[in-house]
């Protein structure tokens, strides 16, 4: 997500952080950069304008400019208006009165609607809420099916519907059975068209009208860009929307549209579907957000991904490890594992500060092999050479290349990575945390980081070739 908006505004920023001093006309070529970077984004160009209006008033402050750090100082600014920008916080689910709560997934056909009926049933059910799906789409051939094998698969009550009966009569009936079977959400998948036409709305009001929904969630694709913020701006003049979900975000670089439906529509964003698994689904935070574009990191959505993931006693033990600043291959091993556990390497990269910058992670191949090879050279090493990896010389490594079935390059590109990652935890403890951590890293101040010329790795020869793992 936001991959290359993120790159952009790094390289500003680097420019302006550390000085002592900043001119007027410096700030004033930073932000025709920023402008830039946020239009080639595919940022509506008046909440562009907006925003960079709002900035420079702000960042302009004789406060600002004459303070020992005006660099920091403006990238503070931005940051915040960035997080205002988009909703200034995570606005969650809105029930109220007596169960069951109607919600009403609304948008055009493709936008993802089916599956992320699924994916928002389980993200209530982890939260100890009774979800009851309900295929309202009586038009789109299989919608009942697809919709019934998802509840199967997700151990859901889905709503035995009928391509006999109207969207309205599923609607309000499923009311009745959710009170009979005893769930407390009932999830409403409405049908969609290719574009916005009287027949649907006419269709969609009658459902809320008869279902009284309190929630009402736009399911838009965030690939089409400011395509989706008009398709929300037309759903909200006739529906009054009461929150958007952007689907396949992982595969937005630009984030345009994440960027624009909150000022546009003055509609919240309140869930990203980040990929295909039932599981791929998370709220939306604006200041989480803010910082990832900025190329700062998401340290607590990783903390809560992990926490679904990993016992309180493995968190406890990994904590101690890194805040003495210590850090072994055996460390680094449970790092991998605890990766896997989570979703992978390519998932969380970009929620560590600093990591994603690295050449050798950004430009990786995420087999999904990955992290047995790479658990499978530390294996090979001996207990000493694991806790003391500097012994590690070129005789080393060919004896773990050939026990672990990997090139010497493929082993060459786990040494410079495991010490880039003890470079981090290093300079996290002497930091004084992640907070300060931030700070430096986005300033460019430490060593390497980011983008400070970590090399590009090479591709293995002999076994394993071809293969890259960072």
């Amino acid at each position: 997500m936001f991959e290359k908006l993120s790159d952009r505004l790094s390289d500003v920023f680097r420019k302006i952080s550390g000085r002592n001093s900043i001119s007027e006309g410096d700030l004033k070529e930073a932000l025709r950069a920023v402008r830039l970077a946020l239009l080639e984004a595919d940022v509506n160009y008046k909440v562009v304008k907006d925003f960079l209006i709002s900035v420079s008033d702000k960042a302009l402050g004789a406060d600002v400019l004459k303070s020992l750090s005006p660099g920091e100082q403006v990238i503070n600014i931005v940051y915040q208006e960035l997080t205002e920008m988009m909703g200034v916080e995570f606005q969650d689910l809105n029930f109220k009165g007596d169960p069951p709560w109607p919600i009403m997934l609304v948008g055009l056909q493709g936008s993802g609607k089916t599956t992320t009926a699924g994916k928002l049933a389980l993200y209530l059910k982890k939260r100890t809420f009774r979800p009851l799906l309900v295929p309202a789409d009586v038009a789109r051939p299989a919608a009942i099916e697809q919709l019934t094998k998802l509840g199967a698969d997700l151990d859901v009550p889905v709503f035995p519907s009928t391509t006999a009966m109207t969207p309205t009569d599923i609607s309000k009936k499923s009311l009745v059975t959710a009170g009979q079977i005893g769930c407390n959400v009932i999830i409403i998948d409405t049908a969609g068209r290719l574009s916005i036409d009287q027949e649907l709305m006419d269709e969609l009001e009658s459902i809320k009208s008869v279902t009284m929904s309190q929630e009402i969630l736009l399911v838009a694709d965030a690939m089409t860009g400011q395509e989706a913020v008009n398709i929300a701006a037309n759903f909200n003049k006739k529906l009054s929307l009461t929150g958007v979900i952007l689907t396949k975000m992982e595969g937005d670089a630009r984030g345009g549209a994440a960027m624009s439906i909150r000022a546009i529509t003055d509609t919240p964003i309140k869930f990203i579907g980040v990929g295909e698994k039932a599981d791929a689904l998370e709220p939306f935070h604006p200041d989480r957000m803010a910082s990832l574009i900025l190329g700062m990191g998401d340290v607590l959505s990783l903390i809560e991904k992990a926490k679904e993931h990993i016992s309180e006693q493995e968190q406890l033990e990994q904590a101690q490890q890194l805040m003495k600043g210590r850090f072994t291959f055996d460390d680094f091993k449970k790092q991998l594992v605890t990766m896997s556990k989570i979703g992978g390497l390519q998932s969380i990269i970009g929620m560590i500060p600093g990591l994603g910058k690295l050449k050798q992670i950004k430009n990786a191949d995420y087999d999904p092999k990955t992290l047995t090879s790479l658990t499978a050279m530390i294996d090979s090493m001996t207990l000493e050479e694991r806790r003391n990896h500097a012994i590690i010389n070129t005789s080393r490594r060919k004896r773990i290349a050939n026990g672990s079935g990997n090139s010497i390059t493929e082993v060459n590109q786990l040494m410079t990575v495991f010490e880039q990652m003890l470079k981090i935890i290093k300079q996290t403890s002497r930091a004084g945390g992640i907070d300060a951590l931030k700070r430096q890293l986005l300033s460019g101040n430490l060593p390497g980081f980011p983008g400070g010329g970590a090399p590009q790795m090479g591709r293995g020869k002999g076994k394993g070739r071809g293969r890259r793992y960072f």
